[in-house]
């Protein structure tokens, strides 16, 4: 199992890890979103995806991505600390934060996961 700091990775890294997944023969999961004030149906809906396949990504938006969103008043709970409770999370292997103007699709085509 992934420590919470292990969880917390880049693009590359996360390429990477798929490689190394493709190579065990597992199935990577993608899901993102902004997860600004984590709640019960956030926890379910990750724990869903974690059942779809071997490895769960979670893309978080980043803080300029949720007040582009959300508003001037969002994000409520800074990058790190969404991207650490993440991480704390048992059902979530990686957590990568992007901007929304970066898409990160460009990226999951690397990763082929499933959406």
């Amino acid at each position: 199992m992934w420590q919470p700091r292990q969880k917390l990775v880049d693009w590359q890294a996360l390429l990477a890890a798929r490689q190394q997944a493709r190579e065990d023969g597992n199935v990577v999961v993608w899901t993102s979103g902004c997860f600004d004030l984590l709640h019960p149906g956030h926890v379910a809906s990750l724990q869903q995806a974690r059942q779809l396949g071997d490895l769960l990504v979670v893309g978080l938006n980043s803080d300029r991505s949720v007040r582009a969103l959300k508003g001037p008043n969002r994000p409520i709970l800074g990058e790190r600390e969404r991207a650490a409770l993440l991480a704390g999370m048992e059902c979530v292997d990686f957590v990568i934060a992007f901007d929304e103007g970066h898409a990160p699709r460009r990226h999951w085509s690397g990763c082929s996961p499933i959406f």
